[in-house]
C-alpha cells in the first residue's frame, strides 16, 4: 500500500480538517484572540489529523503487505484465507470474514463437482464391467464358430473391447494412488502378459516379432503396466508398414532398466512429434490412415507420471518409431 494512494482514498478527510483549522484560525482571529493563537489552533488540529493518519497507514501497510507476500510464497493461493492472521482495523477483519466465507463456497462447490465426478467415475466402471460380460460371450461364441463372417466380427468385437478396456483405464487414471501395488518383476513376465493380450491382432496383422534381453528385473506396478505396453503394441500394429515388424528389448543403464519397443511402421511426421502425448491429438496418421481416438499415448504419459516411470518416443517417418519406458532405480521402490 503506497502512502500516496492512502491519502488519495482519504483526501476528503484531509480536505475537512484543512477547512475546519483555517475556519478555527478565523474565528479566533474575530474573537480579538491574535493571530498567532488562531496559527497555534490550526497546527494543533492539522498535526492532530496528520497523526491520525500516521497511525492508521502503518499497521495497514503491514498487514496487507505481509498478506501480498505470503501470497506470492503459496502455491495453492486459495489457502490464502488459512494463512490470515487477524488485523486490528475493522475494514481488515471484514475483509477476513468477507474471504473466508468466499472460500468456503469454494469448497463446498468444489465438493460437489467431486461427488459428481466419482459418482460419474463409479458408474463408468460399473458399466465397463458390466458390458465387458457380452465381449467376452461373444468372443466365445465366434470362436466356436469360425467362418469368415466371425472372423471379421471377431476383429471389431477386439476393438471394442480394447476401447472399453480404455475407458477403464481412463475413469481410474486420476485415482492411480488408491489402486497399485509396486511388486517385484522381469520385463519378460511384462511383455509376455502384454503379448498374450494382444496376439490376435498381432497375428491378424501378420506382425513380426523379435524380444532380446528381457531378464531384467524392475519395479512396478504389473496391472498398470500391463495396459500401457498393450496401448503401445496396439498403436505398432495400427500404424504398420508391408512387412511389420517388432522388436522388444531392454537396455540397462545407471539410472534404472529402459524397455524398448521399436517397430518398422510408418513412423511420425516431424511436426507431430512433439505432440504425439497431448490429449485428443491424432495427427496426420490419425486422420489419413487408421482412425484415432488421441487417447491412448496421452493416457500412457499420464499412467506412466503416476507411477513414476519415464515415458518418450523417437521416430523417423516412414522408417518406424521406437517407445522407451524407464523403470528409475529408487529407494522408494525398495
Amino acid at each position: 500500500m503506497k502512502f500516496s494512494e492512502f491519502l488519495k482514498e482519504r483526501l476528503f478527510s484531509i480536505l475537512a480538517s484543512f477547512a475546519a483549522a483555517g475556519f478555527a484560525a478565523v474565528l479566533f482571529y474575530v474573537l480579538g484572540s491574535g493571530v498567532y493563537a488562531g496559527a497555534f489552533v490550526a497546527a494543533i488540529i492539522l498535526l492532530g489529523q496528520g497523526a491520525a493518519l500516521l497511525l492508521e497507514y502503518f499497521p495497514k501497510r503491514a498487514w496487507y503487505g505481509g498478506m501480498l507476500r505470503g501470497m506470492e510464497k503459496l502455491d495453492k493461493k486459495f489457502l490464502l484465507s488459512e494463512m490470515l492472521e487477524e488485523p486490528s482495523f475493522p475494514e481488515g477483519k471484514l475483509f477476513c470474514e468477507a474471504l473466508r466465507a468466499a472460500n468456503k463456497s469454494m469448497n463446498d462447490e468444489i465438493a460437489g463437482y467431486r461427488r459428481a465426478s466419482q459418482e460419474y467415475r463409479e458408474y463408468i466402471e460399473t458399466w465397463v464391467h458390466e458390458v465387458k460380460t457380452p465381449i467376452a460371450s461373444s468372443l466365445l461364441i465366434i470362436e466356436n464358430n469360425k467362418n469368415e463372417v466371425t472372423a471379421d466380427l471377431m476383429e471389431e468385437i477386439s476393438k471394442i473391447e480394447s476401447y472399453v478396456d480404455q475407458a477403464l483405464f481412463y475413469s481410474r487414471s486420476n485415482t492411480v494412488e488408491k489402486d497399485y501395488m509396486i511388486r517385484k518383476t522381469t520385463l519378460r513376465e511384462l511383455v509376455s502378459s502384454a503379448l498374450r493380450k494382444n496376439s490376435r491382432i498381432m497375428i491378424e496383422g501378420k506382425v513380426g516379432l523379435e524380444t532380446s534381453a528381457l531378464d531384467k528385473i524392475v519395479y512396478t506396478d504389473v496391472k498398470w503396466t500391463d495396459f500401457i505396453l498393450g496401448q503401445i503394441l496396439e498403436n505398432s500394429v495400427k500404424y504398420r508398414s508391408a512387412s511389420p515388424k517388432i522388436e522388444i528389448y531392454g537396455m540397462q543403464n545407471e539410472n534404472g532398466v529402459t524397455l524398448v519397443v521399436s517397430d518398422n511402421g510408418i513412423g511420425i511426421p516431424e511436426k507431430d512429434r512433439g505432440r504425439v502425448f497431448e490429449k485428443g491429438f491424432t495427427g496426420a496418421n490419425g486422420r489419413t490412415g487408421a482412425k484415432s481416438t488421441g487417447i491412448g499415448l496421452y493416457l500412457c504419459k499420464k499412467l506412466c507420471d503416476k507411477l513414476s516411470l519415464g515415458l518418450s518416443v523417437a521416430s523417423s517417418e516412414g522408417r518406424g518409431t521406437m517407445v522407451f519406458i524407464v523403470f528409475p532405480k529408487s529407494n522408494m521402490y525398495l
